[in-house]
């Protein structure tokens, strides 16, 4: 049974950080590439970061670019996604997903809420 679960999430004041993590199970972790995407209150799910199963250069959404860093530990079957500089309009609920060989996995989301 494939499982993808986030922790991390919590209430974060504006200009702190937070690290989430996704740990998977299920399938063969190292062959897939890893992404965090986001939803916002009355917004369409974005992209955050993705990196591939090698663990090359990853990608990020022009809005995080600079202030995240996803990575991974293929040892621990676990993808991170460090947020430093929080701002609210970074608040949402946070995924994580896993892609290859045409298929997809989710997570069930973990909510950060940056606020003062």
């Amino acid at each position: 049974q494939v499982q993808l679960v986030e922790s991390g999430g919590g209430l974060v004041q504006p200009g702190g950080s937070l690290r989430l993590s996704c740990t998977a199970s299920g399938f063969t972790f190292r062959r897939y590439a890893m992404s965090w995407y986001r939803q916002g209150p009355g917004k369409k799910r974005e992209l955050v970061a993705r990196i591939t199963s090698a663990g090359g250069t990853p990608d990020y959404a022009d809005s995080v670019k600079g202030r995240f860093t996803i990575s991974r530990d293929n040892a621990k079957n676990t993808v991170y996604l460090q947020m430093n500089s929080l701002q609210p309009e970074d608040t949402a609920v946070y995924y994580c997903s896993a892609t290859g060989y045409g298929l997809d996995y989710w997570g069930q989301g973990t909510q950060v809420t940056v606020s003062s």
